[in-house]
């Protein structure tokens, strides 16, 4: 859909990468999610990140067994968090950014290697003015390789 401003919404609450560049300020090579799958303005939203050998992290991340670092799945769900925040607050979001404050009880359960389609659940337990929190959790074919709970602030430029 040329014009729109969330990108091709496919449906209520789907947002492609073009929708996503325009709701989040990173690119290449630190955009770490393609796609958002799901949202539940003020709730919760889920996105994807397609795993490839050509990500550039992968030649000095363990070159002979790649594996995705445990540190860029907890940026893919402050991503997603951030999607969620912007879809949330509508216009109130343009032009600000959403920084991460706290990042606790962080767990990583199985390796993300190339190949792998990661989903990426984030829920949001709080918000109180500009401060929100969330629970974050990613997954692989149903299993779960990574959670954490996290907090964010929305500050202008």
């Amino acid at each position: 859909m040329v014009g729109n401003p969330l990108g091709a919404r496919a449906d209520k609450g789907n947002v492609d990468i073009l929708g996503i560049m325009e709701m989040i300020p990173h690119r290449y090579p630190f955009l770490m999610i393609d796609r958002v799958v799901e949202i539940q303005p003020d709730v919760s939203a889920v996105g994807i990140k397609n795993v490839t050998i050509n990500e550039p992290y992968f030649a000095g991340h363990f070159p002979r067994q790649p594996v995705m670092p445990g540190v860029l799945l907890v940026e893919a769900m402050a991503q997603t968090a951030a999607v969620l925040v912007v879809e949330t607050l509508e216009g109130e979001a343009a032009g600000k950014l959403v920084y991460f404050m706290t990042i606790a009880n962080a767990r990583f359960r199985k390796p993300v290697v190339p190949g792998d389609q990661v989903r990426i659940l984030v829920r949001k337990t709080k918000n109180r003015g500009n401060v929100w929190r969330f629970k974050g959790e990613a997954q692989v074919e149903g299993r779960n390789v990574a959670e954490a709970e996290f907090s964010a602030m929305i500050m202008d430029h």
